[in-house]
């Protein structure tokens, strides 16, 4: 979240920010900073009504001494009095608090400088675009159809064993997932990034951190006995390793990646665009996380997006990366790329990766700190994340621009992982 000194050393500077991600924030921004005051006012007389009873307390121990029983008691009444005001007082100050802290968590993150206006996904700019559109042949067909035709992935025995949105993999094509997966994390490892395996569940403390939660519970699968979340990424439980944590500026940049599946209630999603593997409610990821210094991350970021673009390349898929306008970019986002690779059998891009620079929004949350050499107050780190990459919409690329009359052929960057060329 946005820290409560920026807002109050830049006020106008927020609100106008805030609009380019079409997000009124005046309202609010008057309402923290009006609670602020209030909770500065408070904090203070709390603190001058504390120092008045340390120095009666002494004054009666006085009295007492030199036998003035009746100062004595009549300072012990004033005493108590002052002791019920200080307690209402720091009521006061909880509620205030906390009040300030619903208001802080509505307010987005602000856009880099470079985030166009826009409204939503049409007005998203094209920064670049690569490789070949296949030119298939007239009886090429969808990824669910070939699925079916080579029995490498079951949509309906999905549907019978848990929902719509949960298919089986099968076969080959259960090889295929796990030889993309084990491909992105060997080049992920290769990039400097440490690899690590973490739980598949989080905690409201971890949801909170990396701006899951509150707010956005109704994405999540709920575990409601034990009050845990089924992980909609690996970027939350990956970036929540350094909840509460003070690094040194010389461990810079914490690099790690992760294969998790991931689960998203996608609640609304209907119609042709969630047709097979475009829109899943389980479906398997890499993701890249960097923890930077803030001179540094938007290098990070750079990298970042390139190692994705490396990884695309390499699946001979044609793609584009776009710059999000600000109405379509996440709340925690300060600037987002997304990766779209072309399907031709659908005849549509799809996107298959975001790539992320959240400046110190979520360290904020997750009071994730650093000490410079020599520094003793200890500042924010900023937070990154990438997939690299989302499997579904990458597979059913792949069944599609590779289908071939005698069947599906394999990248060759991946044959030596799935021990086949082909899917026939």
């Amino acid at each position: 979240m946005l820290t409560l000194k920026i807002i109050q050393e830049n006020r106008d500077f927020v609100i106008e920010r805030l609009k380019i991600k079409n997000f009124q924030a005046e309202n609010i921004v008057n309402q923290i900073l009006d609670l602020d005051l209030k909770r500065r006012s408070t904090q203070n007389s709390m603190d001058n009504n504390q120092a008045e009873l340390n120095k009666m307390s002494k004054e009666i121990g006085s009295f007492f001494q030199s036998g003035k029983v009746e100062e004595a008691n009549l300072l012990k009444e004033k005493n108590t009095q002052i002791k019920e005001l200080v307690k209402s007082q720091a009521e006061e100050l909880t509620s205030t608090e906390k009040q300030l802290n619903e208001l802080l968590v509505q307010l987005p993150n602000l856009p880099h400088e470079s985030v166009p206006a826009g409204k939503g996904v049409d007005d998203n700019i094209k920064v670049k675009s690569g490789g070949k559109i296949p030119v298939l042949s007239k009886s090429a067909v969808a990824h669910w159809d070939l699925a079916k035709k080579y029995d490498i992935i079951d949509f309906e025995l999905g549907n019978k064993l848990t929902g719509a949105g949960f298919p089986v993999y099968k076969g080959k094509g259960a090889k295929l997932q796990r030889a993309l997966i084990s491909y992105f994390l060997d080049k992920a490892i290769v990039a400097g990034y440490t690899e690590v395996m973490p739980p598949l569940m989080v905690n409201e403390d971890s949801g909170f951190g990396t701006g899951q939660l509150p707010d956005k519970e109704g994405q999540m699968y709920h575990v409601t006995i034990d009050n845990l979340y089924l992980i909609p990424t690996a970027e939350v439980p990956v970036t929540n390793i350094f909840r509460d944590e003070i690094l040194q500026a010389r461990d810079f940049p914490k690099k790690m990646t992760a294969y998790t599946p991931c689960f998203r209630r996608e609640a609304g999603s209907y119609g042709k665009d969630v047709r097979g593997l475009n829109r899943l409610h389980q479906f398997d990821k890499v993701e890249i996380v960097q923890i930077q210094h803030p001179e540094k991350s938007y290098e990070s970021l750079t990298e970042m997006v390139n190692h994705v673009e490396g990884l695309v390349k390499s699946l001979n898929l044609p793609y584009r990366i776009l710059k999000l306008c600000g109405g379509d970019m996440s709340f925690t986002s300060a600037l987002t790329y997304d990766f779209e690779v072309f399907s031709v059998a659908q005849e549509k891009w799809l996107e298959v990766s975001s790539v992320s620079n959240f400046e110190s929004y979520q360290a904020n949350r997750l009071k994730l700190r650093y000490k410079e050499e020599g520094e003793k107050k200890p500042l924010l780190a900023h937070t990154l994340n990438g997939s690299a990459l989302a499997l579904p919409r990458i597979l059913a690329a792949l069944l599609e621009n590779n289908q071939t009359d005698k069947g599906i052929v394999i990248p060759e960057v991946l044959r030596p992982y799935t021990g086949f060329d082909i899917i026939d």
